[in-house]
């Protein structure tokens, strides 16, 4: 079994750069964002989870999937996945992921 901190699957979804590893109902093809504000990454989608790493302003995040305010994805840097704030996220390098166009 993958550690799902260090491997972005959960049982609804996998990284599609995993799709040789495991099955998963649906795969993601990651984007990249850049995170805009100071931003604690969290093992699940609790607020009270652990935290596992704090991603600063301009570290990449490669998104996966967003729920409500929820961005989840991996930290390259770190090679950690987890959960982060979505509007702590950039979509462009200036827009942040939920602005109006």
């Amino acid at each position: 079994m993958l550690d799902p901190t260090r491997h972005a699957v959960r049982g609804d979804l996998a990284d599609v750069r995993l799709a040789d590893q495991v099955f998963a109902p649906h795969y993601a093809a990651p984007l990249s964002r850049t995170v805009a504000a100071a931003a604690p990454m969290h093992a699940t989608g609790a607020a009270n989870s652990d935290v596992l790493a704090t991603l600063s302003p301009g570290d990449l995040f490669e998104l996966l999937d967003v729920t409500g305010e929820l961005a989840w994805g991996v930290a390259p840097a770190t090679g950690l996945v987890g959960y982060v704030r979505a509007d702590a996220l950039r979509v462009d390098g200036t827009a942040k992921l939920g602005d109006k166009a």
